[in-house]
């Protein structure tokens, strides 16, 4: 067998139906899915059973223990050459796999990752919320993007890698939150052969509203000093930016108030400039992230919900980050993370 699809769950029978349907579509069918069940009290077992007429499926229940060891215990069943892990939030065009075969004829890879999109049929709030996790302006293309700061790392979302390099590896960590980045970190330092199949992309649903976006995104911030812990070498510029931008906002929106206060007890016209001046950057990036996301998704109603999710993204990151390297850093914690009981909510 070519491939093996492992899907981790937690309380998304209706996202899982979704996904196992655009499984059914694929041209390429030489594949087996593995559900695993991660201790959901919303099961998603009946879906499956309702699949299994049309696809190669198996289906697991296990207690909680995160996603990374999820993933683990579906590829322990596993008999694919390649094992391609999924969110269960993700729907995949019916050319997926013959785009990866595609490549892999093409040039061999010990592991490869895809990107991700947002559907038409996606709502508002979720087009916002994939334009600030894919765009340049955003996250600087490291998801994915063929312009990028730094060296494409495979996400868990979309992600693929040889069953026998897998295993050499050990799987991923038990860590919750950047577990992906912490096993494409050491597919990299063991010298294997990865890449982006540009594509091989999926569409991504993310967070169905703010709220749980930004837990996502500030568990990622924590995630990332956790790996720089572990990989010092793993930290970049670009996962700088940021922590960076939010504390550049804050100054700059503290300027602003200084000059208010200023203008409320001397000569308006004398501190006008130092109360409006400190916006003036912030909103030209938020003018650039509404015409971007505007022309994107040809709506401008997306447009300014993509300003909103944009700056969610890189404050809710950026507090993480900061906190993170307050504690990790500064007060030699040990590693933490935040939201644990409500991550996949």
């Amino acid at each position: 067998m070519k491939f093996s699809f492992i899907v981790p769950v937690f309380n998304r029978p209706d996202e899982v139906k979704e996904l196992l349907e655009s499984l059914t579509l694929q041209k390429v069918k030489d594949f087996e899915v593995i559900i695993v069940e991660d201790g959901s009290s919303l099961k998603c077992k009946d879906v499956c059973q309702k699949y299994i007429d049309s696809l190669d499926l198996h289906y697991f229940f296990k207690t909680n223990s995160g996603p990374g060891e999820t993933r683990n215990y579906g590829a322990k069943f596993s008999l694919g050459e390649y094992l391609i892990f999924l969110d269960s939030d993700v729907v995949l065009p019916e050319g997926y796999l013959e785009a990866i075969e595609k490549e892999l004829n093409f040039k061999e890879a010990d592991a490869f990752g895809g990107p991700d999109r947002a559907h038409e049929s996606f709502t508002p709030v979720q087009k916002a919320i994939s334009f600030s996790m894919t765009s340049f302006l955003t996250t600087g293309g490291i998801r994915g993007g063929k312009k990028k700061l730094d060296k494409f790392y495979p996400r868990s979302f979309n992600m693929g890698i040889k069953s026998s390099s897998f295993k050499d590896l050990k799987g991923f960590s038990s860590m919750r939150f950047g577990e992906d980045i912490d096993l494409s970190i050491r597919i990299f330092k063991a010298s294997l052969h990865c890449r982006l199949f540009p594509e091989a992309w999926v569409w991504h649903k993310r967070r169905t509203d703010f709220r749980k976006f930004f837990r996502q995104v500030f568990n990622s911030g924590i995630a990332r000093i956790n790996l720089y812990k572990k990989y010092p070498e793993s930290l970049k510029i670009v996962h700088l930016l940021p922590a960076v931008f939010t504390l550049g906002v804050i100054c700059l929106i503290l300027i602003s108030a200084v000059g208010r206060i200023l203008m409320a007890y001397d000569d308006p016209k004398k501190w006008y400039l130092l109360c409006v001046l400190p916006w003036i950057p912030i909103l030209l990036y938020a003018l650039a992230i509404l015409i971007s996301s505007w022309v994107l998704n040809k709506s401008l109603k997306v447009g300014l919900l993509s300003i909103l999710a944009s700056f969610i993204s890189l404050f809710g990151y950026g507090l993480g980050f900061l906190q993170a390297s307050w504690k990790r850093c500064i007060k030699k914690e040990k590693e933490f993370s935040a939201f644990n009981e409500t991550f996949y909510k």
